[in-house]
């Protein structure tokens, strides 16, 4: 089982802070930087609150530390292990798919690896990222339906796809199975605070 929502939003917050207080900022010096809320901030520090994908990669690319140092345990080895089932669990579907970040490189040209299910109906939707980002796709098992700008391009298993992270995109199920893909995003300059955010849905 992936890392509980509380354990996951305390762990998140403490490492938000520390690198907040290490720099010695303020709770409204990150909220600029990062344009998130001082009330989610605090929110985030106290662990009180479940930050959306868009707003975590707002706050690290603000501090300079990629989303992966977030979510992670930090390592002191070059080589780290995520177990099955260990990864951070950073989006859940109201139909029950999930978005696990799995595995992550540090800045400033970071490479994020996420395992996604997305039951029946379930969309996640997402705002351009920084401007260089490219995503990389494989539908393991059932089919989704991608859409990236203006295209919509159905995808089955074992079907891949290289495309622009830095526009707007989605990925959808629109059938009666589950489905379940592997996702590769490579984020270059991570920590130059142009992150444009992500929304879901």
């Amino acid at each position: 089982m992936a890392q509980s929502t509380t354990t996951l939003a305390a762990a998140i917050g403490a490492r938000v802070k520390q690198q907040r207080q290490s720099r010695r900022w303020t709770l409204d010096q990150l909220a600029e930087v990062a344009g998130v809320s001082r009330r989610m901030l605090v929110n985030v520090e106290q662990g009180a609150a479940n930050p959306s994908v868009g707003t975590l990669l707002r706050i690290s690319d603000a501090l300079g530390i990629g989303l992966p140092a977030l979510v992670e345990l930090p390592e002191t080895a070059s080589v780290k292990v995520t177990r099955h089932g260990e990864g951070a669990t950073l989006w859940s579907g109201d139909s029950g798919g999930r978005g696990v970040l799995v595995a992550g490189t540090a800045p400033p040209d970071m490479v994020e690896l996420w395992d996604w299910t997305l039951s029946p109906g379930d969309r996640h939707s997402s705002a351009p990222h920084a401007r260089g980002t490219k995503e990389l796709l494989q539908v393991r098992q059932g089919a989704i339906l991608l859409e990236v700008a203006e295209q919509s391009i159905p995808l089955s298993t074992g079907d891949a796809i290289a495309f622009p992270g830095d526009v707007a995109h989605a990925y959808a199920n629109p059938s009666a199975e589950p489905a379940r893909f592997s996702l590769t995003v490579y984020e270059p300059g991570v920590g130059s605070g142009h992150h444009s955010g992500v929304s879901e849905d």
